[in-house]
């Protein structure tokens, strides 16, 4: 990750003098977006430890589920976070301008990849929030609550494409948006100012950019051998 003291990029104007509190809002929800996606993969990563005897996922699934008004919080602290990081994230896509004469190369390649795999992420969220919760692509690859392991056993084994193409680029994808984000979410608040405060931050970034994409490997690689 490399420094910087401004925003990497040029934007419209959007909202007039709403504008700043809209860009603190997108970033406000990428973090809680974040959070999410770190636990999300975390919890996946719990199919590794899958016996007959003893299901993690399951457990963990259960206990997700046990919850007292899980609606309202899949809706307070995922849906609309992600909607509104995902819509203001979109116009960003396509209206902001990198400065390449003004940032160093390897930043505007970060600026590039960020965009690209919001892209990315976007579609990988719409197959598979809609063929896990809505079953809208094949009753087998819809997920079962009651069935965890299981459904996701199958939900991974219908097509080779979905599992070893859409779903390492889609966590690929993740991860590296989630770290890169972060970055430069401590820039937009003030966190990092100093050229060394973002280098050390960059490594931390770094380091969490590996640890959420061995989780989601993990997830990924042990779901499609599991010995049910």
């Amino acid at each position: 990750m490399s420094t910087a003291t401004a925003p990497d990029y040029t934007l419209p104007t959007i909202g007039g003098r709403h504008h700043f509190l809209l860009r603190r809002l997108h970033s406000l929800t990428g973090i809680i977006f974040g959070g999410y996606l770190v636990v999300h993969l975390l919890v996946n990563a719990t199919i590794a430890q899958f016996s007959r005897e003893h299901d993690v996922y399951q457990m963990q699934v259960d206990k997700i589920h046990s919850l007292p008004i899980l609606w309202a919080i899949e809706w307070a602290f995922i849906y609309l976070p992600i909607l509104y990081h995902t819509v203001y994230g979109i116009w960003i896509t396509f209206t902001a301008e990198p400065n390449p004469t003004r940032y160093p190369y390897t930043k505007n390649i970060f600026y590039t990849l960020q965009r690209i795999s919001a892209i990315i992420i976007v579609l990988f969220m719409v197959f598979h929030v809609f063929s896990l919760k809505m079953g809208w692509f094949g009753t087998n690859l819809e997920f079962d609550p009651k069935q965890a392991s299981m459904s996701v056993h199958r939900h991974m084994g219908v097509n080779s494409f979905i599992t070893w193409f859409v779903y390492p680029l889609g966590i690929l994808a993740s991860c590296y948006h989630l770290a890169n984000g972060f970055w430069t979410a401590a820039i937009t608040w003030g966190l990092t100012v100093s050229a060394g405060a973002q280098r050390r931050w960059g490594f931390a970034c770094a380091g969490l950019f590996v640890i959420t994409l061995i989780f989601g490997l993990t997830a990924l690689f042990a779901a499609t051998r599991l010995m049910l």
